[in-house]
């Protein structure tokens, strides 16, 4: 019975998400993620780059990815607060996707958070679950308790046909704590 209940409550209270895009592999080629503006360390979250709620008018960090496979049409980035179990995982605080051209490296730019209004080439693939009257789309660090901020991003094939969808690499990192 426990099983049920845990599987209701993820669908009632967070909102679960399964992933659309099936594995090339098993396991998944690593991607190289980091940090594409120096303010961002991983260890803190960049002052101002809070949600609007706790004074902040916060973003994505620009990201540098390495290491994408041949084939990949699309860079997903799902936004996690890891120490809040609702939004702790596949994208509870929002999913950016970015369409790429080829090549093995990509820099993602910055996304404004709370917001449907994204720069070209990024599109929302989800919005976060948050509730409570947040702005759309992404929504930035916004606890102020000292929650541990995360993201993985996901190197996919991105068909009209969801059937053609593919999983090709995976890649995690720390935005930091806020």
């Amino acid at each position: 019975m426990r099983p049920l209940v845990a599987v209701f409550a993820c669908v009632v209270v967070a909102g679960c998400v399964t992933s659309s895009y099936k594995p090339v592999s098993d396991p998944l080629p690593r991607l190289k993620v980091s940090f594409a503006d120096a303010a961002w360390d991983g260890k803190t979250v960049p002052a101002g780059q809070q949600c609007l709620r706790q004074g902040g008018r916060g973003g994505t960090p620009p990201i540098r990815v390495e290491n994408i496979p041949r084939g990949v049409n699309t860079l997903i980035v799902e936004f996690n607060d890891l120490t809040f179990s609702p939004l702790s995982q596949d994208g509870g605080h929002g999913k950016i996707a970015f369409r790429h051209d080829g090549g093995p490296v990509a820099v993602l730019p910055a996304v404004p958070g709370e917001t449907k209004d994204l720069p070209t080439g990024a599109s929302l693939e989800a919005g976060h679950r948050a509730g409570g009257g947040f702005g759309p789309g992404y929504l930035p660090p916004c606890s102020a308790m000292g929650d541990v901020y995360a993201a993985e991003v996901k190197a996919v094939y991105k068909s009209d046909k969801p059937q053609e969808n593919k999983l090709f690499a995976v890649g995690n990192f720390t935005l930091g704590k806020f």
